[in-house]
């Protein structure tokens, strides 16, 4: 101060005396300026506004929300939202010269302090928006020192913000009774609908409501509302600030509010976007309301009908194809279903996933070139170090093609497939796709994952399915509208994708409900339903173009229902979505990808044809990936005259011998056909006095599996089975238990024995033909 002081009476003496009052009239400017600097950093303006996290939908409207951290509805209010005709009234009625003035109206004090003073009591106040600010967001006493800082805190807004900005502060922090505090929230709870879609009368209601929040509630006071509201009306027709015609609407125009919930539209979905994006007053999702609340609908009446067969829960994730945007999420059919868990997320729960896997199996073997569609896989009983798969139906179908076991989902193909593709290379594409237990469990998994021995997510499902529908690119699930980054991975090939695909869209298939007339009108999609053991889960996931749909139905208790399956208890639900979300779509489909070809192959073996097959089919392959083996299906045998004996090339003789063909049966298949009773062609028995020893196609042993041991009671005299798959020209068989001779047999006969003693045994085959089979199994007694 005495710097300032000097300098003064300085500038004094070098001035002439008419001007020196000017340094005096500048240090008067001066010194306020200097304060305010001084003060605004010793006493900083800070905003820290606790609003209320708003889940959007796609379309910007709000389809959840929850309480601010002090237990406030108060929503962030976006720019784009600020209604024009809400801006103007409340400019009109709280201060219309907002933009002119630099946070302090110096009239407004002047008219409010003649008004007060002439009528000896506080009858109008000088506030602008900007002081309302400061008073909203640092709330005091009404004292004229606390009136002072109002005005400093003011003018420090003033000097950081713009006054869009401040006009926002105030929109989002003026009250409206209770804990409802903003434009937004109480447009929200009020009138359920954005700001920006408020008609006139609405918006100079929610205008008048804050000068008097306590006495003016909606619901409450509706008529003393309306009367306030007409008056601001009235007001502004004078001020001809809205066309007549609609202030004369607006003035006809009931109040019928009352104070709604807040919406709670994909409850699951809400609390996961707000537990993950933590600290965000709006998060921007992708959900599409209209599709979501279908989704709702559609599963919550399903689910009505479902119940008396003691099935209660249900969840559904739709993705969208190009954007790999959720657009449905439904954790749970009925949210308040207290006694049936409601309020477990389904789309995030661990579950078995039955046959959903199989495609992805399947596609992974064509991609190695192990199969075509139209390759012939052999559906029969086998035996895998005591691992015996079963069909849904407990029937088998002997030899079939891969669409035929894909399309009706048969397990014991699927198996033998995964033991070709092996586990560990068929994990790690599904580690690739992100599937969480893979990553944590996937080194403990064998062949029984493939028919739901592993646990998977409904959400990890679709989006791997969604791949199918991308050209084999996967991409992860994208929830916010920011992520517009679209990262894929080829985790199939395009040509594995479109056989895939084509495999899918069949309807000859056990797994089209009982009631098809649901299908009638069902844009064309492709689809694979699974069962989970137990029947504790049926899924159902299909996609196109357009849309992949997953569903799960089941019990969250993981209680089992003899009525639950895939086909009849998931799949009608999601043909009904897909009528819903997806009926007016063209049915053009999935174009054949550059890549693939067709050839004519075998129809005994789905090879290409050799020169004896003489019915050929077309099927699709990978060049240079497929497989180029000529079919074999055929075996060309130098038979006796009497067809009595076979010969090889060793003991042929140079007379008395024809060639012909007989089927190049696998020793399974023939075990199979014995023991369904099917007739085939034998191939005669070897030349009894052949001496040469062959080793291929030496006898395959069933039982007793190997490396296994077996617990047995003493008392009982229980006893091992002795079985062997034989190659067709097999007709006996000979049994050795630690290289003694038990028994002959026929080749596929089933032979018992009677361990004498604990310990290791040697179990030893060998057929007419000199080939031999070891196996080594323990034996313990009880």
């Amino acid at each position: 101060m005495r710097n300032l002081k000097h300098i003064n009476y300085k500038l004094m003496q070098l001035l002439p005396k008419k001007g020196r009052w000017l340094p005096g009239f500048a240090l008067v400017l001066l010194l306020p300026i200097v304060g305010f600097t001084v003060l605004n950093k010793l006493y900083p303006l800070t905003i820290n506004v606790s609003y209320s996290p708003v889940i959007t939908a796609s379309d910007g409207s709000v389809i959840n929300a929850f309480l601010s951290s002090d237990d406030k509805w108060r929503m962030q209010l976006e720019p784009d939202e600020i209604n024009p005709v809400l801006k103007q009234a409340v400019l009109l009625k709280e201060d219309r010269f907002f933009y002119f003035h630099p946070g302090v109206n110096p009239a407004a004090i002047v008219r409010a302090a003649f008004n007060n003073l002439t009528n000896g009591k506080t009858t109008s106040g000088a506030s602008t928006i900007t002081m309302q600010v400061a008073r909203l967001l640092y709330p005091k006493e009404r004292t004229y020192r606390n009136k002072l800082i109002e005005l400093f805190r003011a003018g420090q807004l003033e000097w950081n913000y713009s006054k869009d900005e401040i006009l926002q502060l105030y929109l989002n922090l003026v009250p409206y009774g209770g804990n409802i505090e903003g434009v937004k929230a109480a447009s929200v709870l009020y009138f359920h609908q954005s700001p920006k879609q408020l008609s006139l009368a609405q918006a100079v209601t929610l205008t008048v409501i804050p000068n008097k929040p306590s006495s003016l509630r909606i619901g409450e006071q509706n008529a003393r509302i309306v009367d306030f509201r007409n008056k601001w009306l009235r007001y502004y027709k004078q001020e001809q600030a809205f066309p007549e015609d609609a202030i004369q609407d607006a003035l006809n125009e009931p109040l019928e509010a009352t104070r709604l919930e807040a919406p709670k539209v994909a409850p699951h979905f809400a609390y996961r976007m707000f537990r993950k994006y933590k600290n965000q007053p709006i998060i921007r999702t992708t959900l599409n309301r209209q599709v979501q609340e279908k989704v709702e609908q559609l599963a919550y009446n399903y689910m009505q009908r479902l119940r008396y067969q003691n099935i209660h829960n249900a969840a559904v994730l739709v993705i969208n194809n190009q954007t790999k945007a959720v657009e449905a999420y439904l954790g749970s059919a009925d949210f308040s279903d207290v006694a049936h868990s409601g309020q477990v997320d389904g789309v995030r729960a661990v579950r078995s996933p039955g046959s959903t896997l199989k495609p992805f199996l399947y596609a992974a073997a064509f991609d190695k070139g192990l199969i075509t569609p139209k390759t012939i896989i052999s559906d029969v009983p086998i035996d895998y170090a005591g691992y015996r798969p079963q069909n849904y139906f407990g029937n088998y179908s002997g030899n079939v093609t891969i669409e035929h076991a894909l399309a009706t989902s048969l397990n014991v193909p699927a198996v033998k497939l995964l033991d070709q593709v092996g586990v560990h290379s068929f994990v790690q594409k599904l580690q690739q796709a992100d599937f969480s237990e893979m990553k944590q469990q996937g080194d403990q998994l064998g062949l029984s994952l493939i028919l739901g021995g592993c646990d998977v997510k409904l959400e990890e499902l679709t989006a791997l399915y969604a791949a199918f529908a991308n050209q084999g690119n996967y991409s992860p699930i994208r929830w916010l509208q920011q992520d517009t980054t679209i990262v894929a991975r080829q985790v199939f090939s395009t040509a594995s994708s479109f056989m895939i695909n084509q495999i899918l869209t069949q309807l000859l298939r056990p797994d089209l409900p009982h009631n098809a007339q649901n299908s009638a009108r069902l844009p064309k999609i492709a689809w694979k339903t699974g069962t989970s053991y137990g029947r504790k889960d049926a899924w159902s996931i299909g996609y196109n173009k357009n849309y992949t749909v997953g569903v799960w139905v089941g019990n969250f208790s993981g209680e089992g229902v003899p009525e639950l399956n895939g086909t009849d208890s998931a799949t009608p639900l999601l043909f009904d979505i897909f009528n819903a979300i997806d009926y007016n779509s063209t049915n053009s489909w999935f174009s054949p990808p550059k890549t693939i070809a067709n050839r004519a192959v075998c129809i005994e073996s789905g090879k290409p044809g050799n020169t004896f097959c003489k019915d050929q089919v077309m099927d699709t392959f990978i060049p240079g990936i497929s497989a180029v083996t000529k079919c074999t299906h055929l075996k060309k045998v130098s038979v006796s005259e009497n067809g009595k004996y076979a010969f090889c090339t060793s003991c042929q003789p140079e007379t008395g011998v024809f060639q012909k063909w007989y089927p190049n049966y696998a020793p399974e298949i023939l075990t199979f056909f014995e023991s369904e009773h099917i007739p085939f062609k034998r191939i005669p028995a070897h030349n009894p006095t052949c001496s040469r020893i062959f080793q291929d196609f030496a006898p395959v042993i069933t039982s007793p599996t190997a490396e296994m041991e077996y617990i047995l009671e003493r008392e009982e005299r229980q006893k091992l089975m002795l079985h062997c798959n034989a190659h067709n020209e097999v007709k006996q068989v000979y049994w050795y238990i630690n290289d003694k001779l038990v028994r002959t047999a026929a080749a596929n006969e089933k032979v018992f024995f009677e361990p004498e003693r604990a310990g290791k045994y040697k179990i030893s085959c060998t057929d007419d033909q000199g080939r031999n089979t070891n196996s080594y199994i323990s034996v313990q007694f009880l």
